[in-house]
């Protein structure tokens, strides 16, 4: 689709402006919530400098890649990556009026390839949710469905695309929340190998597990977006250049000639819907058909990941957030007493107990307990041992297999309302993609189905450390056109 864009732009059949003057026009007529802010007249004034361009046959912004697709393409961010001078308000009332200071490093080197921003997308409350109910902005809707959740937490960005509201959106992928909305929504996400993208400018949930990733109509567009993004950035310690060693490619025309994919047999389990059973088979000879031999290999410690991200998550939350007291950050709470006895502490817990939704002071409390004196030998360093061998299962399952298949989620998308009153449900929708997020590599949804009721159903595509080129290649040769 970018591709397609772009050539209709330099051929002159549509300006810039109109293509995002349309955009603008579909996203505030939507009644599906998926932006918090839209910034029309940035982005109408940005459409007009790449209209002047073509119009002087100047070359347009190629930045980092090196290739003008991006310049005038309408974009959407999620509302937890800073944009200078537009509010980022990480779907949370204590950030309500927060206006960034500063672009992130995936939104300056976006701009610098004339990336045209339309709005920022709504979320979960910093990030934390799987169904986008956890918005103090309200949810978002499932344009496929409007009476269902579009998944968590990066929904909005999910939801967008999906509608044809932007092109393609940035999200932010920490145990899912790329991957899931993506499924839910039926599009491509893209969850990038761990560092492969600086975080500098993205508000912090869990440091060690967070990773911006990429939502897009096609597997294509995913790739063109993540070239552009990717790379080492002095600003982020923990950023890489990604070295493909060891890492098979596929031969063109070849299909799936030698590959060999693996499936996790403990990701077909009791518990999965039906359905998603079905299409993932379909999947599979899909691949088979092409070429690919499919081995039946085991990740035995998957069925700790849940428990081990769920005290990891948490606990770096609870220190990240220690931020948000109305004093550093965000609002602060109006506190009166006649006495005139307020202290430090009585600012901050008024604060955070006024402006943090639900979900984010459980897992404050849930971070906490488990940091805390006495507990945190038994919680959050032995999840960290654990979290070592789950990264040594994929490590001996690489050595066997070239990629790995796994549904993106145990069931289609949930009706709003169906399971926010129990936490539990909804934590244990993570259940295939949060082991990607504690072992670092990189996955994709990718379209796989429908339902019979025509709700959409996502395959999983894991990569080795590095390996993002054959998700690529493997994924347009799968995903349905």
């Amino acid at each position: 689709m970018i591709k397609e864009l772009h050539q209709k732009l330099l051929n002159k059949e549509i300006t810039a402006t109109e293509l995002v003057a349309e955009f603008l026009a579909r996203a505030k007529k939507s009644g599906l919530n998926a932006f918090i802010t839209i910034t029309e007249k940035e982005a109408l004034e940005q459409a007009k400098i790449i209209d002047e361009k073509i119009a002087k046959g100047e070359d347009l912004p190629a930045g980092k890649a090196g290739i003008p697709l991006l310049a005038g393409i309408p974009a959407s961010i999620k509302d937890v990556i800073l944009t200078e001078g537009v509010k980022t308000t990480a779907g949370s009332k204590s950030l309500e009026n927060y206006v960034a200071p500063y672009d992130a490093t995936v939104v300056k080197k976006l701009k610098k390839e004339g990336m045209v921003m339309v709005g920022k997308n709504n979320c979960d409350e910093f990030a934390m949710g799987g169904s986008n109910e956890n918005s103090a902005y309200g949810p978002v809707k499932n344009p496929i469905d409007e009476k269902r959740v579009p998944g968590g937490s990066s929904g909005g960005s999910a939801a967008a695309v999906a509608a044809d509201l932007a092109v393609y959106a940035l999200g932010s992928d920490t145990g899912g929340s790329v991957r899931q909305p993506a499924s839910f929504c039926g599009i491509v996400g893209l969850k990038p190998t761990y560092g492969a993208v600086s975080r500098n400018g993205l508000i912090a949930m869990a440091s060690s597990l967070d990773q911006i990733g990429v939502l897009a109509k096609t597997v294509e567009d995913a790739e063109i977006v993540f070239n552009a993004i990717k790379g080492k950035d002095e600003m982020d310690a923990t950023s890489i250049t990604l070295k493909y060693e060891n890492i098979k490619t596929l031969k063109q025309n070849d299909g799936l000639a030698g590959l060999r994919i693996g499936i996790p047999k403990e990701y077909f389990v009791d518990g999965i819907d039906k359905e998603v059973g079905e299409v993932m088979a379909e999947f599979v000879n899909r691949a088979k058909e092409k070429g690919a031999e499919i081995v039946e290999i085991s990740l035995p410690h998957t069925e700790y990941a849940l428990a081990v991200y769920y005290i990891i998550q948490p606990a770096e939350s609870s220190a990240n957030l220690a931020r948000y007291d109305g004093v550093r950050y965000g609002q602060k709470s109006e506190i009166r007493n006649q006495k005139s006895e307020i202290n430090l502490v009585d600012v901050y817990k008024k604060t955070r107990a006024e402006f943090l939704g639900p979900e984010v002071k459980r897992r404050i409390m849930l971070g906490t307990y488990a940091l805390s004196a006495g507990y945190y030998d038994a919680y959050y360093k032995k999840a960290q041992k654990v979290r070592t061998l789950i990264r040594e299962d994929f490590k001996k399952a690489f050595k066997e297999v070239d990629l790995i298949f796994a549904p993106t989620a145990p069931h289609p998308a949930w009706k709003l309302g169906e399971k926010v009153n129990d936490p539990l449900a909804m934590y244990l929708e993570d259940i295939f993609t949060v082991p990607i997020n504690i072992s670092g590599v990189p996955a994709m949804s990718i379209p796989a189905g429908k339902t019979k009721e025509g709700l959409p159903i996502g395959a999983q595509l894991i990569a080795p450390w590095g390996g993002e080129e054959i998700l690529f290649g493997v994924g347009k040769a799968l995903e349905k056109n």
